[in-house]
């Protein structure tokens, strides 16, 4: 969310004070005013939202409207305006017969409330699938704190999710072109803003600077926060940056960028309405970073994921 007031407002109340009260999960599963959203790391189960267009919705589920599924780990995930709770069910794989979809392909169609938990909730169940064993001594850990921290029984030791801070960056020339790149592992045909992760010591504006030297050999200043999103791929937080070029010469790292080109206004929008381009989808904070730029929605005719952007 950016630092705008209108996107500072939390739709779901983490209330981390609540996490240490003992038997927290067991009181609020009981509860059936709770809502619970099952998940396999990022497969959920998603319906078609109200209204017209793409809209999604999450299938939450009453806390005590039980099935088949095997035994699950819960974590909690807040509360909103009205006292109801939120909770995670966080199963190993998605049943067989269920048409469950990625973050990544439903992300962008979801309202605020269930945007914020899908990625809370992946990024938790992220964390736990990648972390059962106490880094200390081998042992393996059980879940804490409403599930968001995992206890070394032989050590005493608890461990909490970490989060690894990555810049993205809108970087424009001296003629006020946008820099769009291809990574070596991106889609022929698709390209994104630059982006990179902060090294230990380093600020955050010093990693942009690092990056855009290392990867297009941009000397860049002007560096400006822009906003942030947290992407659970596998554990980060975007922190969104702009900033101005010295010159347009680009020096490409092979091992980073396999092309990059400076784009005019309607070079970019031309190209994104003929298919000729691909830009990310409205779930990522590139897609922000270079609207904002642009001035407004962009139109596209290639598929993200499996959904089409025609509409944007």
């Amino acid at each position: 969310m950016s630092a705008d007031a209108a996107e500072t407002r939390r739709p779901l109340d983490r209330r981390a004070d609540e996490r240490r009260t003992e038997d927290l999960l067991a009181s609020i599963l009981a509860d059936p005013a709770t809502r619970v959203l099952d998940l396999a790391l990022d497969r959920l189960p998603a319906v078609a939202g109200p209204g017209p267009g793409r809209t999604q919705r999450l299938a939450w589920r009453p806390a005590t409207d039980l099935d088949a599924r095997s035994p699950a780990p819960y974590a909690f995930l807040g509360r909103d305006e009205a006292g109801t709770a939120y909770a995670a069910a966080m199963h190993p794989a998605a049943p067989p017969d269920a048409d469950w979809a990625g973050l990544r392909e439903i992300g962008a169609w979801l309202d605020e409330r269930d945007q914020e938990a899908a990625m809370t909730a992946v990024g938790l169940a992220r964390w736990h699938a990648r972390n059962g064993h106490c880094p200390g001594c081998g042992t393996a850990t059980g879940l804490t704190a409403a599930g968001w921290a995992r206890r070394c029984p032989a050590e005493g030791t608890e461990h909490f999710p970490r989060t690894d801070p990555a810049v993205i960056v809108a970087v424009v020339d001296p003629a006020d072109r946008l820099l769009l790149a291809r990574g070596p592992t991106f889609t022929q045909g698709w390209a994104s803003v630059l982006a990179g992760f902060v090294e230990p010591g380093e600020t955050l504006e010093g990693a942009v600077v690092r990056e855009m030297a290392e990867e297009v050999g941009l000397t860049v200043t002007e560096v400006t926060y822009v906003g942030s999103q947290p992407w659970p791929f596998p554990a980060s937080i975007m922190l969104g940056f702009t900033a101005r070029a010295t010159s347009a010469a680009l020096n490409l790292d092979p091992d980073e960028i396999a092309e990059a080109r400076w784009y005019h206004r309607a070079e970019l929008a031309a190209d994104l309405a003929a298919g000729r381009l691909g830009i990310p989808g409205r779930l990522s904070i590139a897609r922000r970073l270079i609207e904002g730029w642009y001035g407004g929605p962009l139109r596209q005719r290639r598929e993200v994921g499996t959904i089409r952007t025609d509409a944007g």
